[in-house]
């Protein structure tokens, strides 16, 4: 090589340098300049949901109560159809917004995953609008009559002469919000759409508890009286300041509470004379695609009704083998369904339907919840800030409330979460049921579930307080199969009750699609648990009751507590060794609530990343 070609050879090589340099400060200034973008992009789409999401609660008083908000203290939610529509076109412009104004390829994963489900969210809303009619506004589980003062009772705080007047404010409100409802039950009249008698007599019996008592006609005192009563009696301030204000409260119970109440009966009673003594939504104009199109949001899959039915039947059978076994090993001779009765009638297995009876109840419950916190550690990584209590359902809704629910407590901590437990009737709730149950509704179930959500940083505000069913009761069913690989349920008795919790929602796959989709009969449904579960008569009616007016949601905890455990074993199978509970469980509870497909992908891209 002469000195020539050298330097030509030097020349090229500084200029491929340059050129490579030159090239890499490109992709590094590409790259920077990507990561901006995404960064700006996923933080203007947050900002969005956030705001959409404040000014829905800025819309509704009452979901500021539940949030701990005392912003709109003194007034009630519009739920009027002029507000319906009002939701439906603020759906219609923010999913059109979501369409045009955001560029997907520039969201980091979580909010793709945010954008995801918002829009989907507003898809729905948008079309099941022509659903809207399709409910009871008057029924046994959430109507009216009940929750109202149930909100008021347990919502509602009062601290301050300004809360308590507030109090008053929404007590003198309950007449103008009636008027609401009734216009919302006059339309759906007029379509078709009428509850049982057996929800309407219901109803008649809550309604006529709420106007009882002093200051009205009975003996004792109204629930919403004792309980503004009880309220304002530890304010400091004046007596005279006391007796004034407990003065206005009766003077609002007497003026708009009675005359709301008096009106709704008359309602009431009227539409027990149009009902067609028919059950399932089935009968309802286009009822069948209603309920296919429930199941489908309550389930987040695209299980049909029959495929539903079907998975019912068969985890009734496999459910019942299990039974039998444990109905061996505590030496019991007859049949499983013997033994039903047996678990029935003995009342060994019951506290008693006193006052002791229901409070050992409360207590005992307490107990199992706190003796499962000892072992959180082992099988969770965050665990819930909020607290948690145990109560009883209040006298006023205990007859037509179901068995046991849970209440979320306030984000700033204002209100702890609250495990209900129904103690109307003893021999619905058995002792050897009350530990799934406890862990079901409290902890590891429920509490920890919704609390950890409210409590996550990084996620907009409607993936912390939103929810999915499947997602939720699944979690809830989840929870209780859970705690028996910690050795809990050593008392044959006792896992017995978690495999009878199991057999009653797996009852409920074919109950559900029998009413809605096979046009079964309330008599045929009742007649079902009663002969396939040893729950007690009364729960099985309620149960009954709960489907015709919840078309759906009774489907969610078997099928998502399945999906739970299919993704599990289908982790601990594909990791191996390298399998962690406490990961798993985290994964689970660090998304708010989702759909089940979401769950899925999570829970894979964990198994992709753990491989690599």
């Amino acid at each position: 090589m002469n000195a020539n070609q050298s330097k030509l050879v030097n020349l090229f090589f500084v200029i491929v340098i340059i050129m490579t340099s030159s090239c890499i400060q490109k992709q590094n200034k590409n790259s920077l300049e990507t990561i901006q973008k995404i960064q700006t992009e996923s933080r203007r789409l947050n900002l969005f949901f956030d705001k959409n999401f404040d000014e829905y609660v800025d819309r509704h008083p009452q979901y500021q109560s539940y949030l701990g908000i005392k912003k709109d203290y003194d007034k009630w939610d519009d739920m009027s159809p002029d507000a319906e529509e009002f939701e439906l076109e603020i759906a219609k412009k923010s999913l059109q917004w979501l369409k045009d104004s955001v560029n997907i390829k520039f969201l980091d994963s979580q909010t793709l995953v945010s954008y995801e489900l918002y829009k989907k969210k507003l898809e729905n809303q948008i079309h099941d609008y022509k659903y809207r009619l399709y409910n009871y506004p008057l029924n046994q589980m959430n109507g009216k009559q009940s929750s109202i003062p149930a909100f008021l009772i347990n919502m509602h705080k009062i601290t301050s002469i300004k809360e308590a007047e507030d109090y008053i404010a929404r007590l003198n409100g309950i007449y103008p919000l009636f008027k609401q409802l009734f216009e919302n039950i006059r339309e759906r009249e007029k379509s078709g759409i009428i509850p049982p008698t057996f929800i309407l007599d219901h109803v008649l019996n809550d309604a006529e508890n709420v106007i009882t008592g002093f200051p009205f006609l009975g003996k004792d005192t109204c629930a919403l009286y004792l309980d503004f009563y009880n309220k304002v009696k530890k304010l400091e301030t004046s007596k005279l300041e006391k007796n004034m204000l407990s003065q206005s409260a009766e003077q609002a119970l007497e003026n708009s509470v009675k005359p709301a109440y008096e009106k709704l009966i008359l309602i009431a009673n009227n539409l027990k004379n149009n009902y067609d003594e028919k059950d399932g939504v089935w009968r309802w104009k286009n009822g069948s695609l209603f309920y296919e199109n429930a199941l489908k949001r309550t389930t987040t899959t695209n299980m049909s009704s029959e495929e539903i039915h079907l998975l019912g039947l068969s985890e009734v059978k496999r459910i019942h083998k299990e039974m039998i076994l444990i109905k061996n090993k505590v030496g019991f001779e007859g049949d499983l369904k013997e033994f039903f009765i047996e678990m029935k009638e003995n009342d060994i297995y019951y506290y008693p339907q006193t006052n002791t009876g229901k409070k050992n109840y409360i207590k005992d419950a307490e107990r199992i919840i706190e003796e499962f916190k000892l072992r959180l550690n082992d099988i969770f990584i965050t665990k819930p800030k909020a607290k948690m209590v145990v109560k009883a359902v209040e006298g006023f809704r205990e007859k037509s409330a179901g068995k046991a629910f849970y209440q979320r407590p306030a984000p700033d901590g204002s209100r702890s979460g609250t495990y209900y437990a129904n103690t109307y009737k003893m021999r619905m709730m058995p002792k050897y049921q009350m530990e799934a149950l406890a862990y079901h509704e409290g902890i590891p179930g429920h509490h920890m579930q919704i609390s950890i959500a409210q409590e996550l940083e990084g996620l907009p505000k409607f993936r912390k307080y939103s929810g999915y069913t499947a997602y939720t009761e699944g979690w809830g069913l989840y929870s209780e199969y859970l705690p028996k690989e910690l050795g809990f349920y050593s008392d044959p008795y006792s896992d017995f009750g978690r495999l009878a919790m199991e057999l009653w929602r797996s009852c409920r796959l074919v109950v559900d699609t029998g009413i809605h989709a096979k046009k079964w009969t309330r008599e045929e449904s009742i007649e079902y648990y009663l002969n396939n579960t040893p729950n007690d008569k009364l729960d099985c009616i309620k149960m009954v009751e709960r489907h015709i007016v919840y078309p759906s949601q009774a489907t969610a905890y078997k099928i998502g507590m399945n999906k739970i455990i299919a993704l599990r074993e289908n982790a601990k199978y594909k990791l191996g060794s390298k399998f962690d509970i406490r990961y798993f469980h985290e994964l689970i509870l660090s998304q708010g609530s989702v759909p089940l497909s979401v769950l899925e992908k999570v829970i894979s891209n964990m198994i992709e990343l753990e491989l690599k």
